[in-house]
């Protein structure tokens, strides 16, 4: 019996193995062949990053779409750092959800006065149901839109309320949509401590995937399925993959629906473009996220997964009659079979290390041998991509994370099997695996923003060639806001306006009449004046401060040490953070006065 496990799984990690190692050399072969092209300035060679600047190009009208189910706690701060990044100036988002999730759509409503371009789109029944039908709804209001702007989009980008765009997305989109029908940012989880061994492996497999697996597959002529985030959509494409489909973009009951548009964009004839990873300025562009860092969300999460591209994909469209078709959709369905396997031959190796299992002998010991070397080579290509995004010392845990990645892979199998199959026998709706997400912290997000220069030109306080002309003169030491005030070109409201959008932090003006002098009094006096902020009042739970700076990480940190409200800050001017503070200074009855 033993005998008959031993040949069973090396067996499949020969088969498997080799299927890896074939793609292994299409990759390879593909690097060279783009090396020799580049070379030669080979007139077909995609270049990336984009050979011409893309902010040279006229600005397409871009749509975001952000399907949003109970999301409250991370939404509002995705939108408002994203739009403070994001380096393109023509775009409108649509955030969709549901009548019953209440919170979302308060949260959604606010959004929708702070910001002119965000139309929120309702669904007509409760939720949840799936990311597909959502997707459906938002594409209608879309339409309804347009009517009313008088003006069609051109390209439709869909995003998750998680997720990190990198500034220079958009601009890459209109710069490729113009080729291709579809488009794909790369999507990569943001770094994590070693410890945090369940997030690790979405490092390390979106690591090899992103950089080495689809962008191989598409140079191959495979279809090229959606990362559900960061896909662009020529709108033409769109209207298009509708029309095919009876005006349903999306498979309403599919729950990888992005997955499913990839194959039918393909069998479709349109051109699909996987772009491969790219650095600018130090950072990959890339869409970034945390993942789950619970293990049952993990296990949640890929349940999803499975039971979208494995099972329902087969249900629904089965097999091709195409060989080079087929051998994709056999690759994303293998792990039906391949994730037990290998955690069974995780097991087995290590009850042979410890000698409760026999030594193997013979023709199995050479079938096993070759099997664990065609894993040695998948575990080595592993850590090479891992450290090529998170550091050297980060990828020698790979081999730790790969047996932690087989168990989380095979129990979401099981359940997705389990859940797939109880749906079929009580013919049941499958419906939207809630995910809990969360949003990076300021830390995480400062590589990711714009300098006030570039956010004050595209608010057309200045042009460029007075901003150049101004940054020449500046003297050192002083900063540049500061200085274009002082020299009349800007005044410190539209600074302040400018910071607030390079920050995402609000801006107002603060009436004294405003201030609650308990709370005003409520911090220490030196660390009021040494990071240039003032105590204001108490709204809903929060700490209301106004403050002249942006403020940092550790001013953060040190405000929760004084105080156990959460502080919400608001963007004065330094002459309003004076009158504020005089206010609070002066004696009873002056402010009685006042």
């Amino acid at each position: 019996m033993v005998e008959a496990i031993y040949l069973l799984l090396a067996s499949w990690m020969i088969v498997s193995g080799i299927d890896d190692l074939w793609l292994d050399f299409c990759y390879l072969a593909g690097r060279i062949a783009k090396a020799r092209a580049a070379s030669e300035i080979h007139p077909t060679t995609i270049a990336v990053p984009p050979s011409i600047d893309p902010a040279a190009l006229d600005e397409s009208l871009i749509a975001l779409w952000i399907p949003a189910w109970r999301e409250d706690a991370v939404i509002a701060s995705m939108i408002a750092h994203n739009v403070a990044s994001i380096r393109y100036r023509r775009y409108h988002i649509f955030a969709g959800t549901y009548p019953n999730d209440e919170s979302t759509l308060d949260v959604l409503r606010e959004l929708e006065l702070q910001y002119p371009n965000l139309h929120v789109s309702l669904t007509p029944h409760d939720g949840p149901t799936s990311k597909a039908d959502n997707l459906n709804w938002i594409y209608q209001n879309l339409c309804l839109v347009e009517e009313r702007l008088k003006e069609r989009f051109e390209i439709v980008v869909i995003h998750d309320s998680e997720d990190l765009i990198h500034p220079e997305e958009f601009r890459w989109l209109n710069h490729y949509c113009r080729d291709y029908d579809f488009v794909q940012i790369p999507v990569l989880a943001l770094p994590t401590p070693w410890w945090e061994f369940t997030h690790g492996i979405y490092c390390d497999e979106f690591a090899e995937t992103q950089q080495k697996d689809l962008p191989t597959r598409n140079r191959m002529g495979g279809f090229s399925p959606s990362c559900g985030v960061g896909t662009g959509y020529k709108r033409s494409a769109l209207a298009t993959l509708a029309e095919s489909e009876s005006n349903r973009l999306f498979e309403p009951d599919s729950l990888t629906e992005d997955y499913l548009n990839g194959l039918r964009m393909h069998r479709l004839g349109m051109k699909q473009l996987y772009l491969p990873v790219a650095w600018v300025n130090g950072q990959p562009v890339a869409t970034r996220e945390f993942f789950p860092q619970n293990f049952h969300a993990a296990v949640r999460q890929r349940t999803r997964w499975v039971t979208g591209i494995a099972l329902q994909t087969w249900q629904k469209v089965g097999w091709s009659t195409s060989w080079q078709e087929n051998y994709w959709l056999w690759r994303d369905r293998k792990g039906l079979l391949g994730n037990p396997l290998s955690l069974v031959a995780n097991l087995m190796l290590v009850l042979s290390v410890f000698g409760v299992l026999a030594a193997l002998t013979g023709p199995l010991l050479v079938l096993t041998s070759i099997g664990l070397l065609l894993q040695m080579i998948r575990i080595l290509w592993r850590v090479y991509f891992s450290s090529r995004i998170y550091g050297v010392a980060y990828a020698m845990l790979v081999p730790l994370r790969i047996p932690w990645s087989n168990l989380v892979n095979t129990l979401a199998t099981i359940s997705a099997l389990a859940r797939y199959f109880r749906s079929r026998w009580r013919n049941e709706p499958m419906v939207w695996l809630k995910t809990e997400h969360a949003y990076p912290n300021r830390q995480a997000l400062n590589p990711y923003a714009r300098k006030l220069g570039e956010v004050l030109t595209d608010l057309q306080y200045l042009s460029s060639s007075q901003l150049e002309a101004a940054s020449l003169r500046q003297p050192t030491g002083q900063r540049l806001g500061e200085f274009l005030v002082h020299e009349s070109l800007l005044s410190w409201e539209q600074l302040y306006q400018g910071l607030s959008a390079m920050s995402s932090y609000p801006t107002a003006t603060i009436p004294v009449d405003e201030i609650e002098i308990e709370v005003a009094r409520s911090l220490p006096r030196s660390l009021m004046v040494s990071a240039c902020l003032q105590p204001v009042r108490l709204r809903d739970g929060f700490l209301i401060i106004a403050s002249s700076e942006i403020p940092c990480e550790s001013l953060l940190e040190q405000l929760r040490r004084f105080s156990s409200k959460d502080p919400l800050f608001v963007l004065v001017t330094p002459a309003n953070l004076d009158l504020l503070r005089s206010h609070a200074d002066a004696p009873a009855s002056l402010q009685q006065a006042a």
